[in-house]
């Protein structure tokens, strides 16, 4: 297994997050590896009368950031990971996690994935777009529904 040096973990918060997480914590310990956190928040969109409504969309937005750091900041302090190592940011789930990922130097980019098949496989996940984007190594931990 090659040696990393700079692990970053993309979680969404869900219910496999811990099981993905101990995944690249493992790693993380075998290969002395620093370890980093990313969480994406993705645009909300609330235009459904074709009028401009951004002060709303932006304090909706701004929410969901806070929420999202202090939930990662929680994540991270549980898995003895500094605040500096955790990353929030908003847009594109797939080209957020690969900017963190360059900008920071990751050699190894730890992701869940669910392992569909057919239609699903075909219109793509995260998971999938990481792995064909990164400059480096990914992990795509499956989990099972």
């Amino acid at each position: 297994m090659p040696v990393y040096s700079h692990i970053l973990l993309a979680v969404d918060f869900s219910a496999h997050t811990n099981a993905i997480a101990e995944r690249a914590l493992s790693i993380s310990k075998v290969c002395s590896a620093r370890i980093s956190l990313v969480h994406v928040v993705e645009f909300v969109q609330m235009d459904l009368s074709n009028e401009l409504v951004i002060p709303q969309e932006l304090e909706l937005d701004q929410e969901l950031l806070t929420l999202a750091d202090k939930r990662l900041k929680e994540l991270g302090e549980k898995y003895g990971i500094p605040d500096s190592e955790c990353f929030v940011s908003q847009g594109s789930t797939r080209r957020e996690i690969l900017r963190v990922a360059q900008q920071h130097g990751v050699d190894l980019i730890v992701v869940g994935s669910h392992g569909r098949e057919g239609i699903q496989l075909l219109l793509g996940s995260t998971a999938n777009a990481v792995l064909h984007g990164a400059p480096c190594d990914v992990l795509a931990v499956r989990v099972r529904d």
